[in-house]
């Protein structure tokens, strides 16, 4: 009969633990460097983009799923990239220097990195950071498709995180997560 009772009583346990875990916001900040421009900033826990997301039908994004169009990324299957890096130790697999941009794509840490650093007129560079098990969970819809409500879900397991910065003359967008219901 003890044993009968503990089954409740950890369901219960389990239900107050989630209700003390900090709620997750996935931060969108968009500020233009124009004279006349304005800032833009998006705040949004993370629970609601995953209810938002199915209800949205567009040409691109349906079901929480974004259409990669197939000249984006024609003859690579991006899963199978995935696995090789996801597998391989820490590294630095991709640099390209030219005289216009350099690239460098990185694990580190479970880490997925990518840094755009353009040289010419542009000036825009561009900072991602990913979690592995978070990429995993984008390809995780069918082919030519990221899924990023898996994402989303995925990205509850991990804490403040930078995923997105991009800087260039015109305007700066910053995509991070944390608990705090209001951006910097």
């Amino acid at each position: 009969m003890g044993t009968l009772l503990l089954v409740p009583l950890c369901g219960i346990a389990v239900k107050v633990a989630r209700a003390e875990e900090p709620t997750r916001w996935i931060h969108v900040r968009v500020v233009s460097t124009e004279p006349d421009g304005e800032m833009v900033r998006v705040n949004v826990p993370v629970e609601l983009a995953e209810q938002v997301l199915p209800a949205i039908h567009t040409h691109e994004l349906r079901e929480g799923k974004v259409t990669i169009h197939e000249h984006d990324f024609k003859g690579v299957d991006l899963k199978e990239l995935y696995n090789a890096i996801r597998n391989a130790p820490d590294n630095e697999f991709v640099s390209v220097q030219s005289k216009d941009e350099n690239v460098h794509i990185a694990k580190e840490k479970g880490t997925m990195i990518i840094k755009v650093r353009q040289t010419k007129n542009s000036g825009e560079d561009v900072d991602i950071t990913v979690p592995l098990p978070v990429v995993e969970a984008l390809l995780s819809a069918g082919e030519d498709q990221l899924d990023i409500l898996a994402g989303l879900k995925a990205l509850r397991n991990y804490g403040d995180t930078d995923l997105v910065t991009v800087k260039e003359k015109k305007q700066t967008v910053h995509i991070w997560l944390d608990s705090k219901n209001k951006s910097e």
